[in-house]
């Protein structure tokens, strides 16, 4: 049996069959396949004219934007591992990623080179390989990205990418409070578009929407998607969520079909009837939305906004990836399920912690068999063997099956908080607020907000004969973890009233049915 293509060798297809059909569109340019591809293969070379060697990994931080298309597929061409991150991360979070994961590159956009100035010293990239793009002039110590595409040849990089190689690595949180890089082959990452375009039923004249950040699982697969089927991707490269931009942009552009998380559903909603009314998203065919539940209401209100749309939800992880859909003609009779199994996935095993598979309407732990899963975290090999039993991978999250075998969440990744679209893991931020020296012991949890879905709020024991305020709390966290799981309010307890198990340990879901107001 043949391979794959990689993502690479997916435009390389296209730019060869329809060169000047429109590949990639943000608001300040565009790229046809055919750019896009010679691009890719400019920018592979540069990266290995500069001493960069198959396997090697590139650290990538930008906000949304055609560059990551053409990145991706560059470093796709010449055999090296996308790290993309997050843009609200902090330095030192970017530091710790960075030296972790060994980057022997950094591409970053002009307006977040500052995030590197304070750590750069620490980190193991070379003099000569932070490469910067967008604005005037480089900063100093900054190579121009224009400049590296210039200089190097347009043909194709003399490397042969074995589909078994890491293609990226994806950080996630952890219980453990440190991000963990999970690594995504090339393989698996075109056999997930392969079963993405079967499963919504995608097609070469799709017009996409990417408006989640290209840092994250979510755009990177949907976009590995449409290159495989040559569609077109329209970017949303706005800093933030402007609800009646989207809807101009998908007028505009014919959008056929966008992922969303509720939040940025429900801040649609919210325009003015008239302002919604004056934007045709006739053409809109597809929509997906995930990362939390949504109310009967929401989703009827969606499908009144979008008149022709058929509309997803969909459950995954960055290391199963999609793990089942709930179909548009499921949405209310099946409302709080997550679907079924995705296409070519085995059945969902739900485990008691004996490892036995539990009945119907009983509380397992969600273990999945995808045939895209990912390969572990890493350096991290007893993280990496807590995720498997034999083949099912399980992330942790706990639910059950019903009577008619759609799944049903109960508790996501334990603890997790989903704030506008971001997973915030509590331990990460509880390690920070531990780190002040009044604090004894504190527990963070998710409270509901009306636009965020959930916000972060921290439970704080402090020290005996010690003295705290909520705005120190706060303030203490600014500069140490990325806004969104900074906490927006602080409860403060004695040590009685912290609710604990048998063990010790801290009872999450007991603070949430006190303070979840």
């Amino acid at each position: 049996m043949s391979d794959l293509l990689t993502l690479g060798g997916a435009v390389a297809t296209h730019a060869r069959v329809q060169p000047h059909k429109l590949a990639v569109r943000d608001s300040q340019r565009d790229l046809t396949f055919a750019a896009w591809h010679a691009r890719g293969n400019r920018l592979a070379n540069g990266l290995l004219d500069l001493g960069l060697d198959e396997g090697d990994r590139v650290v990538v931080l930008a906000y949304n934007c055609t560059e990551w298309m053409e990145i991706y597929v560059g470093l796709a061409r010449a055999g090296l591992v996308a790290v993309p991150l997050n843009f609200r991360l902090t330095s030192a979070e970017i530091g710790y990623i960075v030296g972790h994961c060994e980057a022997k590159a950094v591409i970053a956009q002009h307006s977040l080179t500052d995030r590197f100035a304070s750590i750069r010293a620490d980190l193991p990239v070379a003099a000569g390989a932070y490469i910067v793009f967008g604005g005037n002039d480089p900063p100093k110590g900054w190579r121009a990205y224009e400049g590296l595409i210039a200089d190097a040849s347009a043909t194709d990089p003399a490397v042969t990418v074995d589909l078994a190689a890491p293609g990226a690595l994806l950080y996630t949180s952890g219980t453990t409070g440190r991000p963990k890089g999970a690594i995504r082959s090339h393989a698996a990452n075109a056999l997930l578009a392969m079963a993405t375009a079967l499963e919504f039923q995608f097609g070469h004249d799709d017009v996409a929407l990417l408006v989640m950040p290209l840092c994250h699982a979510n755009s990177m697969y949907f976009g590995h998607t449409f290159a495989n089927l040559g569609a077109t991707c329209v970017i949303d490269d706005r800093a933030s969520f402007d609800p009646e931009a989207v809807l101009a942009t998908m007028a505009q552009e014919r959008i056929t079909f966008t992922s969303l998380v509720p939040t940025h559903y429900i801040m649609t909603l919210a325009l003015p009837e008239a302002t919604r009314a004056r934007y045709d998203v006739s053409g809109v065919q597809r929509l997906l939305v995930s990362s939390a539940p949504v109310r009967q209401d929401t989703k009827l209100a969606i499908l009144d906004q979008f008149p022709n749309a058929r509309l997803y939800e969909l459950y995954g992880s960055t290391e199963a990836g999609y793990v089942t859909v709930l179909h548009p003609e499921e949405q209310i009779a099946k409302l709080g399920s997550v679907g079924r199994e995705w296409v070519g996935s085995w059945p969902i095993r739900l485990l008691d912690t004996d490892g036995n598979e539990v009945a119907d309407g009983e509380v397992g732990e969600l273990f999945s068999r995808t045939p895209y899963v990912f390969d572990g975290y890493w350096k991290d090999p007893a993280k990496t063997a807590e995720c498997f039993q034999g083949r099912w991978c399980s992330v942790g999250d706990m639910a059950y099956r019903d009577a008619d075998g759609y799944i049903h969440l109960v508790d996501r990744k334990t603890n997790m908080i989903f704030s506008g679209g971001e997973n915030v893991y509590p331990s990460e931020v509880e390690a920070v607020i531990a780190a002040h020296p009044d604090v004894k012991d504190v527990a963070v949890i998710g409270v509901p907000h009306d636009t965020w879905g959930e916000v972060v709020h921290a439970v704080v024991i402090v020290h005996d004969g010690r003295e705290l305020s909520e705005p120190e709390i706060i303030e203490w966290c600014r500069s140490r973890v990325a806004g969104y799981k900074r906490p927006r309010s602080v409860n403060f307890i004695t040590e009685a009233e912290m609710p604990r198990t048998a063990t010790g340990k801290i009872q999450h879901r007991e603070l949430r049915d006190r303070h979840g107001h």
